[in-house]
């Protein structure tokens, strides 16, 4: 249910800029913070970042940064201070001192964003285990927030109203919840086991590139898709006919940077999709600034899920959100990325990876959708080969998918 009662909470975003990364990749994590608080519900306010070599072990931000932080808070009656970065229990008891106001680290406000998101009580068990194994370690300094019995961003509690500040008895909820979600994980594994031999494909790619657009367009279901981080948690399983050549197609959980690893953890049985599928779809937002980093952070997970070498395509979405400017034949700057065309970009270095088919499509306008039908059915075929060699003569290339 949507909150419309109360006004929506302020907020402050704090960061580093760490040795080695330049001022336009601080500011790409400070935007991704910012998104990710709109998408809880705040408004960000102000960002405040520090050139340090490694975060302050106290308050993570250097003294005098902390105190000029304080200053801004007080004057403007903030809610909350959100951090780029996992805090320990220490540093969130130090910084609520000098700041005054609840403080949320990054891997806090996801678990929130999760809370929000979770649906189905498969979504639900995951998301409450996540938020478990993060508060356990920080009980001494935490539940005097959760005492203050009001609702608002990093507050929506896994479960009870008042948590028990008992160490044993959280650890007991953990132990069961780990135990119904090895109940939930061998009742996927047997779904994924009735589905047959049909060649499955997964979705996966960064939070917010569009997969579930795509999923809707290829499947011609109805997902929920939205433009906000998240917005799909819990795994659809769409069967998809392209031609003559049927298929399973799966939407996953976007992936992100500094994704907290108890929710990977917890979200085993959404991420086992990604293992046991046959062939991934990896979906990149072209238009996004750092798409490149995004690209990077989903082949490290795919690494940690053991599913790098898996057959993929690169899908870049979102061509439509590029400026296509014509130049003037004098004019002899480089083109930049707003220059480009679909004809430049099937050019581009983008276009030219030896290990993996590249399609650029616009999930929103449509555009070049066939192409990637076309490069989807050549690929899902020779995977349906090699394990049905028999009946390869069943799939000829159709001239129009």
């Amino acid at each position: 249910m949507i909150e419309t009662s109360r006004t929506k909470e302020t907020a402050i975003l704090i960061g580093i800029n760490y040795p080695g990364q330049d001022d336009r990749e601080t500011d790409d994590f400070i935007d991704e913070l910012s998104f990710l608080t709109e998408t809880a519900g705040a408004v960000p306010l102000k960002r405040f970042i520090q050139k340090l070599d490694i975060p302050n072990p106290r308050t993570f931000v250097g003294s005098g940064k902390i105190t000029e932080i304080a200053k801004y808070v007080e004057d403007n009656d903030v809610d909350i201070a959100i951090f780029d970065d996992e805090l320990s229990p220490s540093q969130m008891r130090n910084i609520e001192k000098a700041l005054g106001c609840r403080i949320l680290d990054r891997t806090n406000l996801i678990l929130d964003i999760f809370a929000r998101r979770a649906r189905t009580s498969h979504a639900i068990t995951q998301v409450e285990l996540a938020q478990y194994q993060y508060l356990l370690p920080r009980l001494a300094g935490m539940w005097t927030h959760l005492e203050r019995q009001r609702g608002g961003i990093g507050l929506r509690g896994p479960g009870e109203t008042e948590i028990e500040t008992d160490r044993r008895i959280i650890r007991d909820k953990i132990a069961l919840l780990k135990e119904h979600l090895k109940k939930i994980d061998v009742q996927m594994a047997t779904q994924r086991k009735n589905r047959g031999k049909m060649v499955r494909v997964a979705l996966v790619g960064y939070t917010n590139v569009g997969k579930s657009t795509i999923m809707n367009l290829l499947s011609k279901s109805d997902v929920f898709a939205e433009n906000k981080l998240f917005a799909t948690l819990d795994t659809t399983v769409r069967k998809v006919v392209i031609g003559n050549l049927p298929f399973l197609l799966s939407d996953t959980v976007g992936f992100i940077r500094k994704l907290p690893h108890d929710l990977v953890k917890s979200f085993k049985s959404t991420l086992d999709e990604v293992r046991e599928s046959d062939l991934l779809l990896h979906i990149v937002d072209i238009s996004h600034p750092g798409f490149e980093e995004q690209v990077k952070v989903v082949n490290e997970t795919l690494i940690d899920l053991k599913s790098a070498d898996k057959p993929s395509i690169l899908v870049f979405n979102k061509i439509d959100a590029f400026s296509y400017v014509v130049k003037d034949e004098h004019d002899l700057t480089p083109a930049g990325r707003e220059n480009y065309s679909l004809s430049d970009l099937k050019k581009s270095w983008m276009a030219k990876d030896k290990n993996h088919p590249t399609v650029f499509i616009s999930a929103k306008t449509k555009e070049n959708i066939e192409e990637l039908r076309k490069l989807l059915y050549v690929e899902v075929k020779k995977i349906h080969i090699k394990r049905y060699p028999y009946n390869d003569f069943l799939f000829e290339d159709p001239p129009n998918i």
